[in-house]
């Protein structure tokens, strides 16, 4: 019989968990279909952003990747400063959307390439090599913008790609869902998944197999800095306005999520539906505290509180037993004894 994912049981229970409180708290307001597309439309940045922290750590040697939002923010506002400046959104709005786009998504993977390149050729340790290119993409961002806030408006094709709903589900959260279908396939189904996961898990195997572990590296954080620019794109299409300090609380929180979602902090193990759970979970407990009438400050009281229970709980593998001793009873030859 197959082994029982007690992670993705947890996930899932405390999703039905969280909705059945909202409702009984809100007398139904929680879970009224604006509600539900409001919170939907919040998940995506951080959410991919949390996809490249689980795609770092999964990739073991001390790996993860501390510069994702300042590199979302760089992608954003150094985008829009460039095409502003060539493209009018009155007047050519697709023209000026794509333009942003391809732009940002250029910014984005060319800041991971550089953190995939100083990790696997320099050989400096992840975290401290993304924490320099924290601050060197942050800085460049405030260099680039002047410390101020960049317009980048909202014509009609960004607003729908930030705000706009098909048959009821906001189009973000659907590009969301696309790209972790893909990255969920190709960590399970390709030839780089499979390696991927091996350096993580056993990086001296990988070397005796022969995996091209530079490559791997590279690609893996390339990988984590375009979905870092495609979370720009999402963030300038949900606001008028791009700025170097958005979303200063989103580190911890793509890191909670990755944790949350039992993506090994000594890599070779993580799963993309997790971490899309893990990533709806913290969006509706963050809409249930704010229904509550909670301060931000506990708020991110109970962020710490969670990826330390969660962090403690990977440790001595409880959830992990739990799933193996109810795989165990649900046996047939457990249930022939």
């Amino acid at each position: 019989m197959r082994k029982l994912d007690g992670r993705l049981v947890i996930l899932s229970v405390l999703v039905l968990v969280l909705l059945g409180a909202g409702g009984l708290v809100s007398g139904g307001t929680y879970l009224s279909l604006f509600n539900l597309q409001s919170m939907a439309t919040q998940v995506p940045e951080i959410g991919l952003l949390a996809i490249g922290v689980m795609l770092a750590m999964c990739a073991g040697n001390g790996g993860i990747d501390l510069s994702g939002i300042a590199l979302a923010n760089l992608a954003g506002v150094a985008s829009g400063v460039v095409v502003t400046q060539f493209v009018s959104a009155t007047e050519a709005p697709w023209l000026f959307t794509l333009a942003f786009a391809a732009g940002a998504l250029v910014v984005g993977a060319l800041g991971g390439l550089l953190n995939g390149i100083i990790i696997a050729r320099l050989g400096i340790t992840p975290i401290l090599c993304t924490l320099g290119t924290q601050m060197l993409f942050t800085g460049l961002a405030v260099v680039v913008s002047d410390g101020r806030s960049v317009t980048i408006g909202s014509p009609d094709p960004m607003y729908e790609l930030g705000n706009g709903v098909i048959l009821g589900v906001p189009y973000s959260f659907l590009i969301f869902l696309a790209v972790a279908l893909v990255l969920g396939a190709v960590l399970r189904f390709t030839p780089f998944g499979m390696r991927l996961m091996l350096t993580g898990a056993n990086a001296k195997a990988a070397d005796f197999s022969g995996f091209p572990k530079k490559t791997i590296f590279t690609v893996t954080y390339t990988l984590s800095g375009l979905l870092a620019g495609l979370s720009g794109v999402i963030i300038a299409a949900r606001n008028v306005n791009v700025k170097w300090d958005y979303g200063t609380s989103y580190l911890l929180i793509a890191i909670l999520i990755a944790v949350m979602a039992g993506v090994r902090p000594e890599g070779g193990y993580g799963r993309i539906v997790c971490v899309v759970l893990s990533a709806v979970v913290l969006q509706l407990l963050s809409s249930l505290l704010n229904f509550i009438g909670l301060s931000n400050f506990v708020r991110d009281f109970a962020w710490g509180a969670l990826l330390l229970s969660f962090l403690a709980v990977g440790r001595f593998g409880l959830i992990e037993s739990l799933a193996a001793a109810v795989t165990s009873a649900r046996s047939p030859r457990a249930s022939k004894g």
